[in-house]
């Protein structure tokens, strides 16, 4: 019987600042990714990171200021740790983030103290994409071999498609929409934007978006949620190279006088980008345009739904390999 005992389940994620003293950090580390600013030498990539760092740091900082000084990603990864926990003790639970502590040599230290023997790599993105989920995946694997460790890795790289991940959803998009009728309301599932570029090199990121997308447009009917209209959009456009579309800002214009609820479809924990781009940001835009009522939908976070799926996967993969 498997040894559950010495197997380690680690979160990826890109992480977020823990403080507004951690602003800095999390931008140059992501502007100085490879995979986010794909310049070959370091050296020019570096002052490229510095220069972007310096232009958006206290604009970066005033947003965080709006949703309490931090990231509250790193916070509901925590809980979901402690979720997992209480579910199912055999394992142990951390996570690793790519720019912010804790980073992946000091938690591949952590496990290689506890004498791990095998690592479930659980990646915190519900759809695969060189720019953050082989990111984070690099990133670790990395850590192991400058520790010359080399416990059994298994790596979970995506789950849009899977039937309990998207219940969950389902049951996120319930809770938003109360006790109200579907029919009155618009859905749009917005999703992180990668430049046109990425997708053309053949990232298979917005693939796999619209196929989550396709998924949930089959299940929400028989979930007895049927809404006015379905849309996919994509924020957080940065620079003037062209990225995917319909922007979300572009979309909200068409829905003046009309309900609209929003589901953050890339992301399964909340973030800068669903507490302030989405609930902030984009809710003074839908007012200044008219939009009666705009609502958006938490993420997964530390769902007992999610974490339970986390767990199934995980004594799936632990099974068949």
């Amino acid at each position: 019987m498997q040894n559950t005992k010495n197997t380690a389940i680690v979160l990826l994620n890109m992480g977020g600042p823990n403080s507004l003293d951690e602003v800095e950090v999390f931008l140059k580390n992501m502007f100085n990714d490879p995979y986010i600013l794909p310049i070959k030498s370091n050296f020019f990539r570096s002052m490229i990171a510095s220069f972007i760092t310096y232009k958006r740091l206290e604009e970066s900082k005033n947003n965080y200021r709006k949703i309490g000084g931090k990231s509250p990603l790193v916070e509901h990864t925590f809980k979901l740790c402690q979720k997992l926990e209480n579910l199912d003790d055999n394992y142990f639970y951390t996570y690793a983030m790519r720019y912010t502590p804790p980073f992946a040599n000091l938690v591949a230290k952590e496990l290689q103290s506890k004498n791990i023997q095998e690592v479930v790599l659980f990646s915190l993105y519900p759809h695969f994409s060189y720019t953050t989920t082989q990111s984070s995946y690099d990133d670790f694997l990395k850590a192991l071999k400058n520790l010359n460790y080399q416990p059994k890795v298994h790596f979970i790289k995506h789950y849009f498609d899977n039937q309990s991940y998207n219940k969950a959803i389902l049951s996120r998009i319930k809770e938003t929409l109360g006790n109200e009728d579907s029919k009155e309301f618009h859905l749009i599932f917005s999703a992180h934007s990668l430049p046109q570029k990425n997708i053309d090199k053949g990232d298979p990121y917005q693939k796999e978006i619209l196929a989550n997308v396709d998924t949930l447009k089959e299940m929400l009917p028989k979930a007895g949620l049927e809404f006015a209209s379905i849309e996919v959009a994509y924020q957080s456009k940065l620079g003037p190279v062209k990225w995917l579309e319909p922007s979300l800002g572009d979309c909200l214009k068409n829905y003046k006088g009309k309900k609209l609820i929003i589901y953050p479809i890339a992301f399964s924990l909340d973030n800068s980008e669903t507490d302030f781009e989405l609930s902030i940001q984009y809710k003074q835009e839908a007012e200044k345009i008219g939009i009666l009522d705009y609502r958006v939908s938490k993420c997964l976070n530390d769902s007992e739904d999610f974490a339970r799926f986390i767990l199934e996967q995980t004594r799936e993969i632990l099974k068949t390999n």
